[in-house]
């Protein structure tokens, strides 16, 4: 019975938070990403969101919610907070994040592709929710960086990250290597992962398949 007890105390300390999980996403908008994959990965984003088994899994623990963020990323110094923290209680919040992100438009930002400088600002975000029981922050990107720190040194403490890499010719060669230097450099803490996308076309599909194993899994271990 042990374990009962450890679950009930990992519950009580989740409830007195108020939050189970805060989750900043971190879009890729270097030079590698034209103006149509800008739209599809803004807009994929929102459609992932209104999935419904990803507000289900949003809203599974009203009690204890998710604290929500997203951010543009680019080269060193260049971050664009998008959406700032949310708390998901209810479809409207996600639906009003859906349209803020179909209404954000691009801007210009360095075209050089610093992962190590955008683990470095979504860990500042993170930062701000020091109270949320798990931290989490998502990269997604379609290529290697070359600026900046590396992305290997930068490894903050209390914090999982994960990867949704995307191969821009749609290539299964390109999306394993992509895929394997991001397992290698990127990722970080417990039950981190890298989900995969054949092309910007793909990328919906692929944050679905993320935010339902991440939100689920954190549902049913505090459950």
């Amino acid at each position: 019975m042990r374990w009962l007890a450890i679950l009930a105390l990992v519950w009580a300390g989740a409830a007195e938070a108020g939050c189970r999980q805060a989750l900043a996403l971190g879009l890729d908008v270097s030079g590698s990403v034209d103006a149509r994959e800008y739209r599809l990965q803004l807009d994929g984003l929102a459609g992932a969101l209104e999935d419904p088994e990803v507000v289900a899994a949003f809203l599974a623990m009203p009690e204890v919610p998710v604290a929500l963020a997203v951010f543009e990323w680019s080269g060193q110094g260049a971050q664009r907070l998008v959406v700032p923290w949310r708390s998901v209680t209810g479809s409207a919040d996600v639906a009003e994040v859906a349209a803020q992100l179909r209404g954000t438009t691009r801007m210009a930002m360095d075209r050089s592709t610093a992962i190590g400088a955008a683990k470095r600002f979504g860990a500042g975000l993170l930062g701000q929710q020091a109270g949320c029981w798990r931290r989490v922050l998502d990269l997604s990107g379609d290529g290697l960086s070359n600026t900046g720190p590396r992305p290997q040194d930068v490894r903050p403490d209390g914090i999982t990250i994960n990867g949704l890499v995307i191969s821009a010719t749609g290539g299964a060669d390109e999306i394993g290597a992509l895929a394997s230097y991001y397992h290698a450099y990127v990722i970080a803490g417990p039950e981190a992962f890298v989900e995969t996308a054949l092309g910007f076309e793909a990328f919906e599909a692929a944050m679905v398949r993320k935010l339902k194993r991440e939100l689920q899994v954190l549902a049913v271990s505090t459950r």
